[in-house]
């Protein structure tokens, strides 16, 4: 199997695997207990909340059940109007639906032919007594980085809290000036099941509540989960350039192999290279993938693959349905070698050529 789907997830690395065994083996105790077997659960979770916060900016983390919680709780956690853009993970704008539809003012930014949000636009919505302004820093289907500094700029000129979903971003590109930070283990070769908010100054409100094991919220943590998340934070700080370096080499070489009947969607420029979204002219992408088997790519975001429905990110970057269904995308990370990047790239090219 050649794998291409870094977006869905990615591989689990060795060093973060290592670091969990132990406490999913004889270190099992409850890391909120008082007794010593708990201490010491304990302790792996604060060293785990030390390593993240290294590739932050001074503040706070709290970890949650994964990167969807992070960020509602923090959508639903504020209050005041939100402003938002249409690429937006489906975590971002079912949540901030749910909130227009408890009466709380939503606006949705449109975003150009390259994925980019307009600032002229954003900087007429995001006014004085704007609550919240949400903001993806890459994008999870198409890779476009978006123009967070200049965002945090107009958020923090109208007094108010910037939330960034950074679980595609977070130790491959730079973090920005934020109030609040969502990331997601799985996505820099953690295990699944666990994610985290940073936050600047103060926690949002409870989203979840009960025993109260984490600044405003609530729930036992997994001491394994958070040793891994931790093990994978600090491998992707020490690996930051040669991770770089590594997928702008994938990147040129997968372009060139592409060839010309492939149309990148979304900005070339500014994009996290380990991402390539791509469409092709009458290319049957069900087709394709079933053809290809053992090679894992997709047709777009793994949280709405079996909709049915084109992509909202591709149809906010002014494609058709038609473009859309057209469009694959190709992921690859750290441990995607060269040589199965340029096999996956001939057969993909071969079955589309014969469609």
């Amino acid at each position: 199997m050649i794998y291409l789907d870094y977006q869905a997830t990615t591989p689990l690395a060795p060093e973060a695997f290592e670091a969990m065994l132990p406490w999913l083996r004889e270190g099992f105790a409850n890391p909120h207990s008082a007794h010593a077997p708990g201490r010491a659960a304990k302790a792996a979770v604060e060293v785990a909340r030390g390593q993240l916060l290294k590739l932050l900016p001074p503040g706070g983390l709290a970890f949650t059940s994964s990167a969807t919680e992070a960020l509602n709780w923090a959508i639903k956690g504020t209050q005041g109007p939100i402003v938002t853009i249409a690429t937006e993970h489906s975590a971002v704008l079912d949540s901030v639906a749910a909130e227009a539809a408890r009466g709380r003012a939503v606006t949705v930014l449109p975003v150009d032919a390259h994925g980019l949000v307009d600032l002229d636009t954003a900087r007429a919505a995001i006014a004085p007594g704007t609550g919240l302004v949400v903001a993806m820093l890459v994008n999870n289907e198409v890779g476009v980085i978006q123009p967070i500094a200049a965002l945090a700029e107009l958020t923090q000129t109208a007094g108010a809290k910037l939330l960034v979903d950074a679980v595609q971003g977070f130790g491959r590109v730079a973090l920005p000036e934020a109030d609040f930070i969502a990331l997601s283990a799985h996505k820099i070769h953690g295990p699944k099941g666990i994610g985290a908010l940073w936050f600047r100054n103060a926690p949002p409100a409870a989203l979840l509540h009960g025993g109260g094991q984490e600044p405003e919220r609530s729930g036992t943590l997994s001491p394994a989960l958070c040793a891994g998340f931790g093990a994978a934070a600090k491998l992707a700080g020490g690996r930051f350039d040669e991770d770089a370096g590594h997928v702008e080499r994938l990147f040129g070489i997968a372009r060139q192999a592409l060839g010309p009947d492939w149309t990148v969607n979304g900005s070339v420029e500014r994009r996290y290279r380990g991402n390539l979204n791509l469409r092709r002219a009458g290319l049957d992408v069900a087709r394709l993938i079933s053809e290809l088997r053992d090679i894992a790519f997709s047709a777009g975001s793994a949280c709405a693959s079996g909709s049915g429905r084109p992509s909202h990110v591709l149809r906010a970057l002014g494609l058709s349905d038609t473009e859309a269904r057209s469009s694959i995308r190709l992921g690859f990370g750290r441990y995607t070698r060269e040589e199965e990047l340029m096999e996956a790239i001939e057969r993909i090219n071969a079955a589309a050529a014969r469609q």
